[in-house]
């Protein structure tokens, strides 16, 4: 909880502005747990230092903002950026061979996916906007709708442990755990979606006769 009290100390201090430049270094790949800045953004609205829902609107600007930093940085340099060096240290060259890996296994699911992944959420949007694998209005439709999920979760949290915060520690804890499993379902649900669109365009094709067939039997008629 110190790192949380000294956030809550800069935010305090310097109001929504901090909370925005934060995140964005947290989508940057700063060691700075995107979690902890999101609640901490809510505590000092707890504390009456804003309103807790412009904190939320400033969360998600700061966290797309960020994001969407990193997947144009690879989309305009290339494989060049790997040549940095704060860079080199998030993506090695096993792990972009890694995340391209997954994106040929899951596809544009894993841009959803990594906005929960802090060890390789940055890796994987530097390496989807290095290699093209999604346009930008695709990536920001995905991670948008994932930061919709986590970041108001963790803004009211605080808000709401603002001034008891072994009840907010414990529900950091089950937080973390509730993002999953909203994760786990998101996916269960796409999956379905896609499986029985998949089932629906397979049935479509069978009960369709090939137009060859049709011609062939036409003809036989014809010489019969």
């Amino acid at each position: 909880m110190e790192l949380l009290n000294s956030l809550v100390d800069v935010f305090g201090r310097n109001g929504y502005i901090a909370v925005f430049f934060a995140l964005m270094l947290c989508g940057a790949g700063i060691p700075l747990p995107e979690d902890i800045t999101l609640v901490a953004g809510g505590i000092i609205t707890g504390l009456g230092y804003g309103d807790v829902h412009t904190m939320v609107g400033v969360g998600m600007a700061g966290v797309l903002v960020g994001d969407s930093t990193m997947f144009l940085l690879g989309r305009h340099f290339g494989g060049r950026i790997m040549r940095w060096r704060f860079v080199a240290r998030l993506l090695t060259p096993e792990r972009y061979a890694k995340v391209q890996e997954k994106f040929e296994r899951y596809g544009n699911r894993l841009m959803f996916v990594a906005r929960f992944l802090p060890g390789m959420r940055t890796a994987v949007f530097i390496t989807a906007g290095a290699t093209h694998r999604v346009g930008f209005l695709r990536f920001l439709l995905l991670d948008g709708m994932a930061a919709a999920i986590s970041v108001p979760i963790w803004v009211y949290l605080g808000y709401l442990g603002a001034h008891n915060h072994e009840w907010l520690a414990m529900w950091i804890r089950r937080g973390q755990a509730g993002i999953w499993f909203a994760v786990a379902a998101a996916v269960l649900v796409v999956g379905v979606i896609w499986w029985r669109r998949k089932k629906a365009e397979s049935r479509c094709g069978q009960s369709t006769p090939p137009k060859n067939l049709g011609s062939r039997l036409h003809g036989n008629d014809e010489r019969g």
